[in-house]
């Protein structure tokens, strides 16, 4: 009963974008949890609502290299997605960390296409924040953020010519394929996949944007265990992109990229030179995950 319960009220959703978002209010705890400087930061959209951001300068005494804006995914808020940027200070890289209307003490609700007037908010401020004058900008787009920002970007072509680079996360080339993913892993739900993913709009996806952002360089990661967003969302936007653009195939969960200090290190590396980047790691050389066991007299593969 109540999976039917679950699927009637899907059915009363028909084209609804609410179906994107999964915020939570409240924040559970804030960056100085984990070391970090940070200030509260107050935004307001163009329709006039409130958001809720959190800023984190470059550690002290180290120069800054540029500013991220981190667009995080369709769950939780701020605290919940702090692992996609806590590493970046440290590394000379202040941080603009924004949680959309609707999560966490942002006011509002979240749906298309009123988020985009959030994505502006946050690119406004940074437009007129003295700390952030003559640093380059960098977007990083975690999932669904990185969705939004392709869409965004692609409306608006001129925040293209103020990036150094976009680095996108687990981001998901259409929305619509990827609920039918997930309807599809579960026998509850593997009937129902073709008519309750045409609920999910698609109109926004990223795939439709990628071939209009072609005015600032890409990377693109995804991992070959993503349970949530398949690697194939991936590929297609790396096929989709304009040049120069890099994809770079990761091992683990969904958007956990960050907590490897591997592709740490790919990120600022590629941020030194995002148009002639080519360090990208052998697919070879990244280890199983999990790590395999081996008994005492099986041999191991030594890496290619």
């Amino acid at each position: 009963m109540r999976i039917l319960g679950i699927l009637c009220l899907l059915l009363t959703l028909n084209g609804c974008s609410s179906l994107l978002f999964y915020p939570e209010p409240g924040l559970p705890f804030t960056p100085d949890k984990a070391g970090l400087q940070y200030r509260d930061v107050s935004l307001t959209t163009a329709d006039g609502v409130k958001l809720h951001a959190w800023w984190l300068p470059a550690k002290e005494g180290v120069a800054v290299k540029g500013t991220v804006l981190h667009l995080h995914g369709n769950g939780g808020n701020l605290a919940a997605h702090l692992g996609g940027s806590w590493w970046l200070p440290k590394q000379g890289y202040q941080v603009l960390l924004l949680d959309y209307r609707g999560y966490g003490l942002s006011a509002g609700e979240p749906g298309l296409p009123q988020v985009y007037q959030d994505i502006d908010a946050a690119f406004t401020w940074l437009d007129q924040a003295p700390q952030v004058q003559g640093t380059p900008l960098i977007v990083l787009g975690q999932s669904l953020g990185g969705a939004m920002a392709l869409h965004y970007l692609a409306e608006h072509p001129q925040r293209q010519a103020q990036l150094k680079a976009l680095v996108l996360d687990g981001v998901p080339a259409s929305y619509r394929e990827v609920g039918q993913f997930a309807l599809s892993t579960s026998w509850l739900t593997w009937p129902f996949q073709v008519p309750l993913s045409w609920l999910v709009p698609d109109a926004d996806s990223a795939i439709r944007a990628m071939p209009q952002v072609n005015a600032v360089p890409k990377l693109i990661y995804h991992s070959i265990d993503d349970p949530i967003v398949p690697l194939s969302n991936g590929i297609r936007l790396y096929q989709a992109a304009p040049p120069p653009k890099v994809l770079q195939l990761t091992r683990g969960g969904h958007v956990q990229t960050f907590a490897d200090p591997v592709w740490r290190t790919v990120m600022l590396r590629y941020l030194d030179d995002p148009q002639h980047f080519n360090g990208v790691r052998r697919l070879g050389e990244i280890p199983n995950y999990p790590a395999p066991s081996h008994s005492p007299d099986q041999p191991q593969e030594s890496p290619q």
